[in-house]
């Protein structure tokens, strides 16, 4: 075992059992039964608490929120969901918003505070604003960096082939430092679902990055859009790099057809991102996890133009996802946390996420007996480690960027 910088010693982990997590260098590098492990350079007593890896924000929107801001009124629809009305509506909202700097500061230290230390966020690349909101956030995500890794997605909310050179903008938003090309209702928004997803996978090819596509499509046209994603991500041998945040055409349809579109994502190793959100139907995780799809969550929008609610708290995210599920056993209330924590970990493919040897010490130690009741109570007493530091406690940022 290498050199100990610090060891936290009487964790609870997951399973009961009570360790000691010896911390190396910003890594896991030993898990052992409390009382075992030689002494290190500081010793921090956890006291019992439950330690859990620290939260995936699988999705989320650092430039349009408006959390920090002056409270914003909700414009409701004029008649029915439609993503085109709600774009224009957000477009009227930004102009008058406080800095998008400091907004996105408050919306990344919130999550953070809730023990989110990995973290996807969209941010819009389209005609309608060019490159500026990615360079504001890259130079937000800079100043975190020692606090929380994020990643950025090229995100087209205007559509990619409605919107001006749009195409090229997001292949510039690669040499600027975007992680993952995304996309946005290729039939519904785009009304071309094979050059919309052109674009989208072609600058994925080029460029080597994962895809993260935003589909809100409604029953099958929703899922033939499924369909073509899969086939691609297959053609092209990118199992496990794709994403499809909200689907929400999975719950749309039949017990058959989301069977079927579930195996279908299986074998193309496709992801699915949900958040739960309230009076929409969405995708019956617990059907797409029994076939096999990787499942992960996000808050998606925080008090921003699409609704006035969010938190920035993933373990109630776990619990929404939990309760709009029917989830009750625990058996199905630690599925709702694996969603918020491995799940989010395996569509961010990010191998060094865990309470293991030779994984970042990123982990959350909280006022729960276990998970399930995690899970339920949502616990405000939370410390938040990044690296075997403490960021964060109570909500807290102890260590600001």
């Amino acid at each position: 075992m290498p050199t100990i910088d610090t060891l936290f010693i009487s964790a609870k982990l997951p399973d009961g059992t009570l360790n000691d997590v010896a911390v190396a260098g910003g890594l896991i590098a030993g898990i052992t039964p409390s009382g075992g492990t030689p002494a290190a350079t500081e010793t921090i007593d956890l006291g019992g608490a439950l330690v859990i890896p620290s939260f995936v924000e699988g999705h989320i929107h650092l430039d349009t929120s408006f959390y920090g801001d002056v409270w914003r009124p909700h414009v409701p629809y004029s008649n029915g969901f439609k993503v085109q009305e709600r774009v224009a509506i957000q477009a009227d909202n930004m102009a008058k918003a406080a800095p998008m700097a400091e907004r996105a500061t408050s919306q990344l230290e919130l999550c953070l505070g809730h023990g989110s230390t990995r973290m996807r966020s969209h941010v819009m690349v389209d005609g309608s604003v060019g490159l500026k909101s990615l360079e504001t956030i890259l130079a937000v995500r800079e100043a975190h960096r020692e606090l929380i890794d994020v990643q950025l997605v090229a995100f087209p909310q205007s559509g990619i082939l409605r919107s001006p050179g749009t195409p090229d903008l997001l292949d510039a938003a690669f040499d600027l430092g975007a992680d993952v090309i995304g996309g946005l209702d290729p039939g519904g928004f785009d009304r071309d679902v094979e050059k919309h997803l052109d674009v989208v996978f072609g600058i994925a090819e080029r460029r080597g990055v994962d895809v993260d596509i935003h589909l809100h499509d409604p029953s099958m046209l929703g899922i033939f859009e499924i369909e073509q994603i899969c086939a691609r991500t297959r053609a092209l041998g990118m199992q496990g790099h794709v994403a499809i945040s909200h689907a929400y055409s999975l719950g749309d349809v039949g017990a058959d057809v989301v069977q079927r579109t579930a195996e279908t994502l299986a074998a193309s190793g496709v992801a699915i991102m949900t958040n739960a959100p309230g009076a929409r139907p969405f995708p019956p995780v617990k059907v797409l996890r029994a076939a096999g799809v990787t499942v992960f969550g996000g808050c998606d929008n925080i008090r921003d133009s699409w609704w006035p609610y969010g938190d920035g708290d993933m373990l109630g995210r776990a619990m929404m996802i939990g309760y709009r599920s029917g989830f009750n056993t625990d058996e199905d209330l630690t599925l709702a946390f694996d969603i918020v924590t491995s799940g989010g970990a395996r569509a961010l493919r990010l191998d060094d996420h865990g309470l293991r040897i030779g994984a970042k010490a990123d982990f959350v130690a909280i006022d729960a007996p276990h998970v399930p009741q995690a899970v339920v109570d949502l616990p405000k007493r939370r410390a938040v480690y990044k690296n075997g530091r403490l960021v964060a406690r109570d909500g807290e940022i102890v260590r600001k960027a």
